[in-house]
C-alpha cells in the first residue's frame, strides 16, 4: 500500500459520485408512501436521505482541487468566464426543470410561482464561490476560510432565530421572503433548504471537500491519501456530534453540525473506496454500475427530473406503481421498489452514453 498515486486514483471519486447520484434519484422518486428512512427529516435530525445533497457538494470541492490543480489554479480571464459561464449555466437548467413542470401542467407563464431556489442553484452558487476563492486566494488560508465562514453562519443563526420552526421570525426566510414572494420559495417547510443564507455554510461544505482532493493529489503514497482522509473524517464526525449538542444537525438550515458531520461521514467513505478501488486494485465489475452514473453525474440527476415530470403528468409513473403494487401489496415496499425500477432507467441512459464515450460536462 506504498506505492506512489496514479492516476487511477479518480476511480473511487468517480464511483463515489456515482453512489451519491444513485442515491439522489433513489429518495427522490419513491411513489406515495416511503419507508421513513427515504424522507428527509422534518426539522432537526438526520437521515440517510440527508447524506445524499451534502455529499454530492463535497465530492464536487474534491473534484474541484483534482481539476484546477492541472491547470495550477491560474486565474485567467479564460478560466474565470468559464466558471461563471457554468455557474450561470446550472442555475438557468435549475429554473428551467421547475418552469417545465409548470409548463407540462398547463402553467408555463405562472411566473410568479417560479422556484428560484433549488438544487442546482444551490450547487451553482457554491460552485462559484468555492472556484473564486481556489483561483484568486491563497490556499494557505483554506482551513481559516471554512472555520471563518462556520463561525459566521452560526453567529447569524444564534442571533436571527435560525432554528425557529417559524418563517416570520427566522432569519433565512426573512431574507428569502424580502428579495422573492412566497410563491418562489419552497412551501413544505419554514425554511427553504436551498435558500440563499444557507449558502455561506453550503460554501464551506464545497471547501471541505476541496481541501481533501489537496490531500489526495498532495499525498505521495496511497498510504498517506488514505489516512489523511480517515484523519479528517474523525475530526469532522467527532466535531460535528459535539457541535450538534447546542446546534442540532439539521439539513433544512444546513446547519454548521450538519456540515461537519456528513464531510466527515463522505470522507469517511471516500477513504474507503479509494483504499479498495485505487489501493487494492478491485475488479471494474464491482463498481461499473456506479462508475457509469458517476462519470455523467450531473447529466443524469438533471435527466432524473426531468423523466419524473414526464411520468408523472402522463400517468407513467403511476402505471408502473400499480403494476409493482399487483405483485407486491406493502405500499411502503412497492414504492422502494418503483425507485429502484427509475434509478435502473437513468442507469439505462447513462450506460447508453458511457458505452458511446459521451461525457456531458454540464
Amino acid at each position: 500500500m506504498n506505492q506512489p498515486a496514479s492516476s487511477q486514483r479518480l476511480i473511487a471519486l468517480d464511483v463515489l459520485r456515482g453512489l451519491t447520484v444513485a442515491g439522489m434519484i433513489l429518495v427522490n422518486n419513491g411513489y406515495g408512501e416511503s419507508f421513513a428512512m427515504l424522507q428527509h427529516s422534518r426539522w432537526n435530525g438526520m437521515t440517510p436521505c440527508d447524506l445524499v445533497f451534502p455529499f454530492f457538494l463535497f465530492i464536487m470541492g474534491v473534484s474541484m482541487y483534482v481539476s484546477m490543480s492541472r491547470r495550477g489554479f491560474q486565474p485567467t480571464v479564460a478560466v474565470i468566464r468559464k466558471v461563471v459561464k457554468r455557474s450561470v449555466l446550472l442555475f438557468v437548467i435549475g429554473l428551467a426543470i421547475h418552469w417545465l413542470d409548470m409548463a407540462v401542467w398547463g402553467n408555463p407563464l405562472d411566473f410568479a410561482h417560479l422556484r428560484i431556489w433549488a438544487v442546482l442553484q444551490r450547487i451553482a452558487l457554491c460552485y462559484l464561490f468555492a472556484s473564486l476563492f481556489a483561483l484568486c486566494c491563497n490556499h494557505r488560508y483554506l482551513l481559516p476560510t471554512i472555520v471563518g465562514l462556520l463561525v459566521v453562519y452560526t453567529v447569524i443563526l444564534i442571533a436571527g432565530n435560525g432554528y425557529a420552526e417559524d418563517a416570520s421570525v427566522n432569519i433565512l426566510a426573512r431574507v428569502d421572503q424580502a428579495l422573492f414572494s412566497p410563491g418562489h420559495l419552497y412551501t413544505k417547510s419554514p425554511v427553504d433548504p436551498e435558500g440563499l443564507v444557507g449558502t455561506i455554510s453550503g460554501v464551506a461544505h464545497v471547501l471541505l471537500g476541496f481541501y481533501c482532493g489537496r490531500l489526495l493529489v498532495t499525498r505521495s503514497t496511497m498510504e498517506q491519501k488514505v489516512i489523511s482522509l480517515f484523519v479528517v473524517a474523525a475530526v469532522c464526525i467527532v466535531g460535528g456530534y459535539l457541535l450538534s449538542y447546542g446546534l442540532p444537525l439539521n439539513k433544512r438550515i444546513w446547519s454548521p453540525s450538519y456540515v461537519l458531520m456528513t464531510c466527515g461521514l463522505c470522507s469517511l467513505l471516500l477513504a474507503l473506496f479509494t483504499y479498495v478501488i485505487d489501493g487494492l486494485a478491485c475488479s471494474p465489475r464491482c463498481y461499473r454500475a456506479l462508475q457509469v452514473f458517476g462519470m455523467n453525474a450531473l447529466a443524469l440527476y438533471v435527466c432524473s427530473e426531468l423523466l419524473a415530470i414526464v411520468f408523472g403528468r402522463f400517468a407513467v409513473s403511476t402505471a408502473i406503481y400499480d403494476a409493482i403494487h399487483s405483485i407486491v401489496a406493502a405500499p411502503k415496499w412497492a414504492s422502494l421498489a418503483y425507485a429502484l425500477v427509475f434509478v435502473l432507467i437513468n442507469y439505462a441512459i447513462g450506460h447508453l452514453l458511457w458505452r458511446h464515450k459521451v461525457f456531458i460536462k454540464l
